[in-house]
């Protein structure tokens, strides 16, 4: 058994925290990139668009994420493409934080009162100038706090890349424990970074949501 002081297990393990953090951003940042764009064609006046996207929406929602990154990181290999585990953890986070993040801005921009969609066309502005001058930054302001409640899912998940070998905050937690045989302590500390993390997070959407709701 290799002795690690408890400095050294704080330290590894914080380390392993930026790859957490990095994932995590990366994930809510391209999700968002692409949900806006499952959004636009959800909404879209083409039918055969809308039942592509509510397909699309409905395999990531309603498929184990875990499953997700096995096809993204084994599947791709199968047709000769070699996807380091950090490349598939990526895409699969992504695509997995697309499909939750074009439903919830969805339903803010479904909120949106009828009427604004009837002001905007009377102007002869196409959909997409709706979409941007009026639409949007009304559904904006409902969106905020689900869409930062949903951040906190995003760094819960990133946890499951762990499985395909990608050494983030979960992974070098196993690793450290399988050196130290100390399981307690180091998963202790695991969850107390994820909670570190995640808190802030939750107590964000919170007080939006009170402030958006006490303002309408």
């Amino acid at each position: 058994m290799v002795e690690f002081a408890f400095s050294d297990i704080v330290w590894n393990l914080l380390l392993a925290l930026r790859w957490t953090a990095l994932l995590s951003v990366v994930a809510f940042i391209g999700g968002g990139a692409v949900g806006l764009l499952v959004l636009l064609a959800r909404l879209s006046s083409r039918r055969w668009l809308r039942r592509l996207t509510r397909g699309y929406i409905e395999v990531f929602q309603g498929t184990p994420l875990l499953m997700q990154l096995f096809l993204t990181f084994f599947g791709l290999s199968l047709v000769g493409l070699d996807v380091p585990a950090w490349l598939a953890a990526g895409l699969a986070l992504t695509l997995f934080t697309s499909a939750f993040l074009a439903e919830i801005w969805r339903g803010c921009v479904e909120a949106v009162p009828r009427g604004q969609w009837e002001a905007s066309s009377s102007l002869a502005l196409t959909y997409l100038e709706q979409m941007r001058w009026v639409i949007l930054p009304q559904a904006l302001r409902l969106a905020v706090a689900p869409t930062i409640g949903f951040s906190v899912q995003v760094v819960k998940g990133t946890a499951v890349t762990s499985i395909i070998g990608f050494v983030e905050l979960t992974k070098a937690g196993t690793m450290i424990t399988n050196a130290t045989f100390q399981p307690f302590l180091v998963y202790g500390l695991v969850a107390l970074f994820y909670f570190l993390l995640c808190f802030p997070l939750s107590l964000c959407a919170k007080s939006l949501e009170r402030k958006f709701h006490a303002a309408r």
